[in-house]
């Protein structure tokens, strides 16, 4: 004792050493004393320069949203993203435990930097092992999670550790876990466990199990390379890992490892990439206007049929010609949009050309010309004569390059016969058609020259179809819409009601043209359009083949089809009587394969006989248009290449494709073909025009329109 005594006291230095040692000591000591003194002066001044609990819960915060189909399945889901805040008692205790035991042993224990495993790590890497192992405490990882960068520099080490021990004195053990918990970063674009849960699990973070969250916990050592989506086995084995850490922890009992099976978990399936985000990039920014939520997850339900998607996507796909893009937009009879593709491509064209793309409609904007004149008094069997005709210049041709005298309009529309067009415009005044395009959901600017009446200016295909689903709702109007609801949280905050309120045209009206369009779809323009059951709708080409349209509705479902290039060159042998019309029938084939056949109102009857008409005027040439200068005057066009390289608007069109095997089958056009074609069973067809009677099987069960 004496000796270690007189070791103590330095007994055994010197007298000079032994002063030089003393003062040493006094020295570093009072350095050290000053260092801590300087130390808590950091982390006092620090913590009240931190924001408080409510300020570093609410930034920065973003959002999550899935989005769902008609059914319910995802389809997309956006980020990167941040689920629901759960306070610390909403977080599983499991969670909780999973996350101590795999990032930070002592956190309970330690005021921020756990300097025993500090000390551990440092001998670490004295031990040959290079580097200083990280031994970031679930404090400091929040410090630099929320302030700092993730740069490896000592400044950067040194003002973390003041950070977090600056957290440890403003916040309690249980604010700063849940800080934790909702801000770190698990990959696959997930911020906070609801997120992750979300996008990994398919529900919330509150109903987590012991092996999700292991899962989950194991992730925030390396994101991308543990994620369930970037490589399943890495994550079960991590997390295999994780659930052994609980146990030896006693966060868990054996029997509750044991039990716990990381390789059963079934993982929410991968959202689609390709087709869908056509109908998505379209929805979405309507969220903006229909809702106020800034912050909370959002689940967004939408009217997106998948089994339609689909179809629609393989019939665009399939009848697209070579170097050729094509859409579709399928709109059910209260408005859902129930299918929208954009192009044969997503990945690699995300021009959305259903509803961004402007191209001239050809014939199909006839629609609005006979619509005006049903309104004006006209009736299908009202005769006008297909002559010679001049309008300001403006000589139109019928595509047989023929005139057949008197016609019913009937006839004409079934042959898309442009001298009556004409006439029906020049009659009802265009300005009155422009404003029947109008009425009917065209958005884009028409012109109110006489050529107009074949569909000379540009529209958008989504507002085609909206308006021929209108004419198919008995001139109720259609307003397309993507948004079912939108909840948060299992709040409702957004439901879409239909408006049903809007009439365009009166229901004889709607019921006329029906009339017509059937008759352009089983003896006319758009027979490769038949799909074994009634259907009402409409061709356009237009000059040298550049666009081809289908339009057209059934069993309370409208399609319309535009196929052409984004250059809008020429495309040999497009018409819209072949290949939008087979993409069409392809589509619509399935589409309404579940839903019971449904007649129009008007029952088709045939146009007459025109003589000099021969198999290919079923189908039609392109709309006879005639150009205009910068002065709005026509411009005569002689052979394709002259008068400044235009082509002869007379050449080319919806005739019959060259190839024999893409045509339909020649029968006789009578009226048991007819009956053969609508599955009527020799029921007699009236010849008048006017809806016939039905039977009591057959009337509506009240007056309301189609829903």
């Amino acid at each position: 004792m004496a000796n270690a005594s007189s070791f103590l006291s330095l007994d055994f230095l010197p007298p000079v050493w032994r002063r030089r040692v003393i003062l040493a000591l006094q020295l570093s000591g009072g350095a050290v004393l000053l260092a801590v003194i300087a130390l808590i002066v950091a982390v006092y001044v620090t913590a009240a320069q931190l924001p408080s609990f409510d300020q570093l819960k609410s930034s920065p915060n973003g959002q999550m949203i899935r989005v769902h189909a008609a059914d319910g399945t995802v389809i997309v889901a956006l980020g990167p993203s941040y689920g629901e805040w759960l306070p610390i008692d909403r977080v599983p205790k499991v969670m909780q435990d999973a996350m101590v035991s795999v990032e930070d042993r002592r956190f309970h224990s330690h005021w921020g930097v756990d300097w025993y495993g500090v000390g551990r790590g440092l001998l670490s890497s004295m031990g040959g092992h290079g580097r200083v192992r990280a031994v970031s405490t679930i404090t400091q990882q929040l410090a630099r999670n929320v302030f700092l960068t993730t740069n490896r520099s000592f400044t950067r080490k040194f003002r973390e550790a003041i950070l977090a021990m600056a957290l440890e004195h403003k916040f309690s053990k249980d604010q700063i876990l849940e800080l934790y918990l909702n801000k770190v970063y698990f990959g696959g674009g997930a911020y906070g466990i609801d997120a992750a849960s979300r996008r990994f699990f398919g529900h919330g973070a509150d109903t987590l199990s012991i092996p999700e969250s292991a899962v989950i916990a194991g992730l925030v050592k390396a994101p991308s390379h543990y994620s369930p989506t970037a490589d399943a086995e890495a994550a079960i084995g991590r997390a295999g890992v994780v659930i052994k850490l609980m146990q030896d922890s006693g966060a868990i009992t054996a029997e509750q490892a044991a039990s716990a099976n990381p390789a059963g978990l079934k993982l929410a399936p991968e959202p689609k990439q390709n087709s869908v985000r056509y109908f998505t990039d379209w929805a979405l920014p309507q969220l903006e206007v229909l809702i106020d939520e800034p912050s909370r997850p959002l689940e967004v339900w939408t009217t997106l049929d998948l089994g339609m998607q689909r179809a629609a996507d393989a019939a665009i796909r399939a009848n697209a010609p070579n170097g050729a893009q094509g859409a579709l937009v399928s709109i059910d009879r209260d408005g859902a949009v129930r299918a929208m593709v954009g192009g044969t491509d997503y990945v690699s064209s995300i021009y959305n050309r259903a509803t961004q793309a402007v191209r001239q409609p050809g014939s199909s904007f006839k629609l609005f010309v006979y619509l005006a004149a049903l309104e004006a008094g006209h009736r299908p069997e009202d005769v006008l004569v297909d002559e010679p005709v001049t309008i300001d210049g403006w000589s139109p041709r019928n595509d047989s390059r023929h005139n057949s005298g008197p016609v019913s309009l009937r006839t004409a529309f079934a042959y898309s016969l442009n001298t009556i067009a004409a006439k029906l415009g020049e009659e009802v005044h265009f300005a009155t058609v422009a404003d029947m395009a109008r009425r009917f959901g065209i958005t884009t600017p028409i012109s109110t020259y006489p050529s107009m009446v074949l569909g000379t200016s540009d529209v958008r295909l989504i507002d085609m179809t909206r308006a021929f689903a209108s004419v198919g709702n008995k001139g109720v109007a259609v307003t397309p819409y993507g948004i079912t609801k939108v909840t948060a949280n299992g709040e409702t905050i957004y439901s879409h009601e239909v408006d049903r309120s809007h009439v365009l045209v009166a229901p004889f009206v709607a019921a006329e043209m029906t009339d017509l369009l059937q008759t352009a779809v089983n003896t006319g323009t758009g027979r490769a359009a038949q799909i074994g059951r009634p259907v009402a709708g409409k061709t356009g080409t237009t000059t040298s083949n550049k666009d081809g349209w289908f339009l057209g509705f059934s069993s309370g479902l409208t399609t319309g089809v535009w196929m052409g290039r984004d250059d809008a060159k020429t495309i040999p042998g497009l018409h819209g009587g072949t290949a939008p019309a087979r993409a069409f029938a392809q589509f619509m084939t399935v589409a309404v394969a579940k839903r019971p056949v449904e007649q129009f109102d008007t029952q088709v009857t045939l146009p007459q006989e025109l003589p000099n008409l021969d198999d290919e005027s079923y189908f039609n040439s392109p709309d006879n248009t005639i150009y205009f200068d910068p002065n709005g005057a026509p411009v005569q066009q002689g052979p394709q290449g002259q008068q400044g390289g235009l082509p002869d608007p007379n050449e080319g069109g919806d005739q019959a494709p060259a190839d024999p095997q893409a045509q339909p089958p020649s029968e006789k056009l009578d009226q048991a073909w007819m009956d053969k074609v609508l599955n009527r069973n020799g029921q007699p067809v009236p010849r008048d025009g006017r809806p016939a009677p039905r039977s009591a099987e057959q009337r509506p069960q009240d007056s309301r329109p189609n829903q």
